[in-house]
């Protein structure tokens, strides 16, 4: 490092480091001895410190070099980029210039560029200086004191607490003392900047809280008014946590005010099932603090972590009743017409296999018992995910999944009639013969067995089965197609294939269509003499059973791959569900919305 000298070679001093100590010299207390002052006197003049002194000068405010640089317009560049973005997608018609606009500001490139300028601007770069040891040789205690005003935020409590100012405390297990035990994100506390977890409680508006239990400190500031003095002794260590940008999809329901475990009900964030949280503090293994998404609020709630919540479900699940798995599986079946593949429920495989039997069929698809043991064993509890923004002339495929005779293939067939040219279906692939007046790649591409087996064993396709000796599959490779293709890709799987579309490549919109009711289903399919899908030549009407089991199929595939769905359409009116389905598919052309965040990195 270097100084600036004099022409006589003599160090060149910084004109306020010079008055610094002229200024000491003159103090009271400024300390007597010859050496003290000397060593004063060495340090104010090193050339270090001037060097550094002189460097800080530069970057703050140094006259000369502001005017060589522009001032900047604006600190929030990246707010702005999105708000730019939210305006090119409310345009009807968007232009040539318009698209290059939008695909220009989703570049990484462009918003790392932003997110360094905001930085500077903001001023991001200043140092942060460590906190002054605390001597503990003198015998000496440091103390802050520290006055909040007293508002509806929660403060305090061992396992509860009331709106105070946005902090809670405990009795530490090995001092005994009253701690800081948790500070809320965005509360009052929080704000002050001045309370930290760990601090230690020694009075409150001048009342010693030594030896009383956190319910009496409680009491004090419950009939506290106004402002609210806090006497403290600070932690050893501090963690200056910084709020994350973490956001994920919720996919159970909380009510903090029936949670016998919370630390502080009325610090608790209540949320539904698909809810869009911003986590923004995961300090503690069991509590994470978190905002709904959008929410004005400031002050962060309380939320069960995923390591908590999944340990409630596994207590949960072991508790329950195991009379509905024994051993029910469920055996896809396979139609050689459009390869529709509807799950069939049966004891064990040897009963599916003589009840196709006794329907004229052979159907087996996927290693059911195996999957639906594995799916079970996953726990949905929250997913990170992260806003994706349509892409001009690249659509997202939209996968329709629900439960044998629920209307998949009637909204699908419907779909596409609007648009034929836009929305496409994948061309199944089979290893039967062709027939005489087929065309290979129009109804089905004909591919020898052993081909089809060994790409079966590759992975290359999303479902397949077998149906009188001859196999069907339809390939993620057509679906791929048809999404480079600039076409919307419509697609009615069996749920099990969910594994393998659900993937960052093909980014599919996932929607459930659900049966209502029972009663509702049977007079809503009754009434529209609607035919039955489990009979191979559709020339009757659904049974009592096939309505039970079109129920409890919809039951066995929200429990395993609910937390898949991006949307649920309950079809109890084909003409209301299919405008819904529009709906949908317009909103995933031209919204942004929530993915799994590995699908936007």
């Amino acid at each position: 490092m270097t100084s600036d000298v004099m022409g006589n070679g003599k160090k060149k001093t910084d004109p306020a480091l010079t008055d610094l100590y002229a200024n000491l010299q003159k103090a009271a207390n400024l300390p007597s001895t010859e050496e003290e002052l000397a060593f004063l006197n060495e340090l104010l003049q090193s050339k270090e410190l001037n060097a550094l002194v002189n460097i800080h000068n530069r970057i703050l405010g140094n006259v000369e070099r502001r005017r060589c640089f522009p001032i900047p317009a604006l600190s929030d560049g990246m707010h702005v980029l999105a708000d730019v973005l939210e305006l090119l997608l409310q345009q009807p018609q968007r232009t040539e210039e318009c698209q290059e606009l939008f695909l220009m500001l989703q570049k990484p490139l462009l918003q790392g560029l932003l997110c360094a300028h905001d930085a500077v601007a903001q001023k991001d770069y200043y140092p942060h200086l460590p906190d002054i040891p605390v001597e503990e040789d003198d015998g000496e205690q440091t103390i802050k004191i520290v006055q909040l005003v007293k508002s509806n935020e929660p403060l305090t409590g061992t396992q509860s607490a009331e709106p105070i100012v946005g902090a809670t405390i405990k009795t530490d297990e090995g001092t005994g003392k009253i701690v800081i035990a948790r500070v809320m994100h965005g509360g009052a506390a929080d704000r002050s900047g001045l309370i930290h977890v760990g601090d230690e409680v020694v009075e409150v508006n001048g009342i010693n809280v030594e030896g009383k239990e956190p319910n009496d400190v409680l009491a004090i500031l419950q009939s506290s008014e106004g402002t609210i003095t806090f006497k403290l002794v600070p932690a050893e260590s501090r963690l200056n946590s910084r709020e994350s940008k973490v956001r994920v999809r919720a996919h159970f329901d909380y009510d903090s005010s029936t949670d016998p475990y919370i630390p502080c009900k009325e610090a608790g964030l209540d949320f539904k099932k698909g809810d869009v949280l911003h986590i923004v503090c995961q300090d503690d293994q069991y509590w994470w603090q978190a905002r709904k998404e959008g929410d004005k609020n400031m002050r962060a709630g309380l939320i069960p972590s995923r390591a908590l919540q999944e340990k409630r479900i596994l207590h949960e699940r072991e508790s329950q009743n195991g009379d509905e798995e024994n051993g029910l599986c469920f055996v896809p079946v396979v139609a050689e017409d459009g390869l529709s593949c509807s799950p069939k429920p049966a004891l064990c495989l040897a009963a599916a296999v003589a009840a196709d039997a006794k329907n004229k069929t052979k159907k087996i698809i996927y290693d059911t018992a195996e999957n639906d043991d594995f799916d079970r064993e996953l726990i949905a509890t929250y997913e990170e995910v992260a806003k994706l923004y349509p892409r001009p002339g690249i659509f997202r495929p939209v996968v329709l999944i629900g439960p044998p005779g629920v209307g998949r293939n009637e909204l699908k067939r419907r779909l596409i009639d609007t648009d034929p040219e836009k929305f496409r279906t994948p061309t199944p692939f089979t290893s039967r013969s062709i027939k005489p007046g087929e065309v290979d790649g129009k109804e089905y591409f004909f591919v020898p067995r052993e081909q089809m087996e060994a790409d079966i064993e590759k992975g290359k396709y999303i479902e397949f089965g077998e149906y009188k000796g001859n196999l069907y599959g339809t390939s993620a490779d057509s679906v791929k197609v048809i999404v480079n293709s600039g076409h919307v890709c419509i697609l009615n799987p069996h749920y099990q294939a969910l594994k393998m579309l659900r993937t960052p490549q093909l980014k599919p919109y996932i929607v459930y269509i659900s049966p209502p009711s029972l009663d509702i289903l049977k007079e809503t399919r009754m009434a529209n003499h609607a035919r039955s899908t489990f009979d191979v030549d559709n020339s009757r009407g659904f049974t009592e059973d096939e309505f039970k089991d079109m129920i409890r199929h919809s039951e066995r595939i929200e429990f395993l791959y609910e937390h898949f769905f991006d949307e649920t359409i309950v079809n109890n009116d084909l003409v209301v569900a299919f405008g819904k389905l529009l709906t949908a598919v317009n909103r995933v052309e031209t919204e942004p919305l929530w993915v799994p965040a590995s699908w936007v990195q």
